[in-house]
């Protein structure tokens, strides 16, 4: 690909129209602005079309405090708006929060553009056993929204959205869909992204890790299950839980050009072709954090990432 494509960290994707808009974490906290965004019409050139935020919103100090960055965004669209969740955190850490910003379109030529924020949709802190970053929507068959969310602590987390207020609804059930197999420290895994489409939920994720003072240590890699239910469970190939340490690796660096690839986002697309984004560390360049756009294909119900540039 050409154009603005790195330093870009954990990406998510959506088309409006002709136009395809990515949103992903910020690069530094002198950047400009917060959750920047990058356009394209050909999924090949790319370039920066502004950010979200010019300031960091006010509720964060407060919720977050020592939060200074905004992290791994997902973009969507329901009920009229574009909604953009996103994460404050301190690293490595719980103590977190998960956001969101509205905006009655992506076009940043339409007088209606703005982005609104909604303000805290659900929070963390040391004393809870989850960790609220990485947020990535879903709408079911059935129309109902969920949020799913985690990163190590005890994993992958699910609660319905309203739609009305982009907010978790009242008495929402805990959904609890992935986790690291007990013999894994730590319990690596973050960054899911949940889609429906040929009959299954799809559950990716990222594993292992990334972002180690060396980067050449970083051995984040893709992993996925599938389900009849949005709530799981979620099995891989072999028919092990996700939940109980399960899932079918689909994609791992090749340990001397590019590695680490994560922070994924899935996008069901009929018209425009099935994609994958993801971010992975250029090894030419002292590992630079480089955007990914692939092409999404399926074999026997299970999700194949192809190279750039392949037909859908």
């Amino acid at each position: 690909m050409t154009g603005d494509v790195s330093p870009v960290h954990d990406p998510s994707i959506i088309r409006q129209g002709a136009t395809y808009y990515v949103f992903s974490t910020d690069a530094n906290a002198s950047q400009g602005g917060f959750l920047p965004i990058r356009c394209s019409t050909d999924k090949v050139n790319w370039k920066a079309c502004g950010f979200v935020f010019s300031a960091r919103p006010s509720w964060i100090s407060i919720t977050v405090p020592g939060a200074t960055e905004l992290w791994s965004p997902d973009i969507s669209y329901f009920n009229g708006l574009y909604h953009l969740y996103y994460a404050a955190s301190v690293f490595g850490t719980n103590s977190s929060a998960i956001g969101l910003a509205t905006s009655p379109t992506l076009d940043q030529t339409d007088p209606s553009y703005k982005w609104t924020d909604q303000g805290e949709v659900l929070a963390s802190d040391s004393g809870s056993n989850f960790n609220t970053i990485d947020p990535s929507i879903l709408l079911d068959a059935a129309g109902s929204i969920w949020l799913t969310y985690g990163s190590y602590w005890t994993g992958i987390y699910q609660q319905q959205i309203d739609p009305a207020t982009g907010k978790i609804t009242t008495g929402s059930s805990v959904y609890h869909l992935a986790q690291r197999a007990p013999s894994v420290a730590n319990d690596p895994i973050e960054g899911a992204s949940l889609i429906y489409t040929n009959g299954y939920y799809y559950l990716f994720a990222s594993w292992d890790y990334c972002c180690l003072a060396n980067y050449m240590q970083d051995n984040y890699k893709i992993a996925v299950g599938r389900s009849v239910s949005p709530h799981g469970p979620f099995v891989d190939e072999s028919g092990i839980d996700m939940a109980a340490g399960g899932g079918t690796v689909l994609l791992q660096g090749n340990g001397t050009t590019w590695g680490a690839p994560g922070g994924e986002t899935a996008y069901i697309d009929a018209s425009g072709g099935d994609l994958i984004v993801f971010h992975a560390l250029n090894l030419n360049q002292n590992g630079l954090h480089d955007l990914f756009v692939n092409p999404l294909g399926w074999s026997n119900g299970w999700p194949v990432i192809q190279p750039q540039g392949a037909a859908k």
